[in-house]
Parts: C-alpha cells; structure tokens; sequence
C-alpha cells in the first residue's frame, strides 16, 4: 500500500524513474485515485481523447514486456498504465461533452459555435497532426497521474520504449487508438536510480524573447 502522502514539490525533487519494482498488488481503491488525477488533467476542447488499458495480470504483464522490447520492470510493476489516444474520440465524443459542458454553465453559443469548429478542426488532421495532437494531449494526463502515484508514496516508471503494432495486438486495441507511453507504478526494489542532475534554469528559461535572462 501507499505510504503516506508527501508534497507535491517534494514528489517532483524526489521522483526517479524506478529501475525495478516489487510486484506487490495496489489497493484498487489507490490505482483509482491515480486514474482518476489524469482524467481530471486539461486537454483541447476538452475532449478527453486519452484512453487507458491497466495491465495488472502476471500473464498479460509478461507478453506486454515482450512488446516492450523485453524491459523487465514491466513485468515487475504492480500495474502498467497504457497510456493511449483515440484518434476518433473527437467525432464519438463531442455531442456528451458538450451536454456535459452545457449542463456546468457553458453558454449556448459557445457549444452551437463547437459543434461546427471543433469537427472543422480535428477533421482537417493528417494522421502525422492527429498522432502529435494526441501525443499531447495524453501527456498532460500521463503525468497527472505520475505525480499522483508518487504524491501518495508509490514509485514510477514512465516508458516510452515499445513497439505499437504489438502493443496493439496485445491488448486487441481499436484501430484509431495511437500509443503514447507506458507507466509502471509500484514500489522500488533495490537501489533507487542515480541522480542525474538538471541543467540550471538560466540555461533552459528566458525572459520575454530567447536568450535574454529571467528576471
């Protein structure tokens, strides 16, 4: 079980990708906590495209692994967030979100405007925009939920390494579903991952236009 919740600030210092997990199980009621943060995450329009497969089965963990270019803490995490977006969400999704938006206080006209810019919109996406727009959108929940397991004291592994074709047939996922990443969330196993640093903000953050400082 989780330990104790820490700070948020303290959870960002102290993150490390978790080289090995220990398999033990996560009370449902504290993997529906994790879920729940990234389904409360921003996206555009609000349209919600991420989707999520958790791999917690020792038997589907393993032939996950296997597409996951055989990295063993796939199978050794407690569970394994798929992370994924659905390229179609937009066109099956629209009409429920802006009842929903509707019924929380969105003007009228906002959702009759929607309705015709949102469709015009999404619908002009090559399949290259429509894996980018994805891409970011289900980062921001990814990493909702990544900080959420480690606020309340669990370990994590976000991958990237994976092959979609396969992670397709394991999972026997639609074809409009694009991959993003994977989360693995347990607890640590042996020694934690090094500490690898991060480049100062002066190099990386500036002020009004590149390369003129922070003030």
């Amino acid at each position: 079980m989780a330990t104790t919740d820490r700070s948020l600030s303290q959870a960002i210092a102290e993150r490390r990708a978790t080289p090995s997990f220990d398999g033990a199980p996560i009370p449902p009621e504290d993997l529906k906590r994790i879920l729940d943060a990234g389904l409360h995450a921003p996206s555009g329009y609000n349209m919600q495209p991420w989707r999520f497969v958790v791999v917690q089965g020792q038997e589907q963990k393993r032939r996950l692994r296997a597409a996951s270019y055989n990295q063993a803490k796939v199978e050794e995490a407690s569970a394994v967030i798929v992370a994924c977006g659905d390229a179609d969400g937009w066109r099956k999704d629209l009409d429920l979100i802006l009842q929903q938006g509707l019924e929380g206080g969105m003007p009228a006209g906002y959702a009759d405007q929607a309705r015709s810019s949102v469709p015009n919109y999404m619908g002009s996406f090559s399949s290259d925009q429509m894996k980018a727009w994805l891409n970011k959108q289900v980062m921001l929940a990814f990493t909702h939920m990544l900080l959420m397991a480690e606020v309340m004291g669990y370990d994590t592994a976000p991958m990237e390494g994976f092959e979609q074709e396969k992670v397709h047939e394991v999972l026997k996922l639609p074809l409009s579903y694009w991959v993003v990443a994977l989360l693995g969330v347990g607890h640590l196993k042996g020694a934690d991952k090094f500490d690898g640093g991060r480049l100062e903000m002066a190099h990386t953050v500036f002020g009004e236009e590149f390369g003129k400082p922070l003030k």
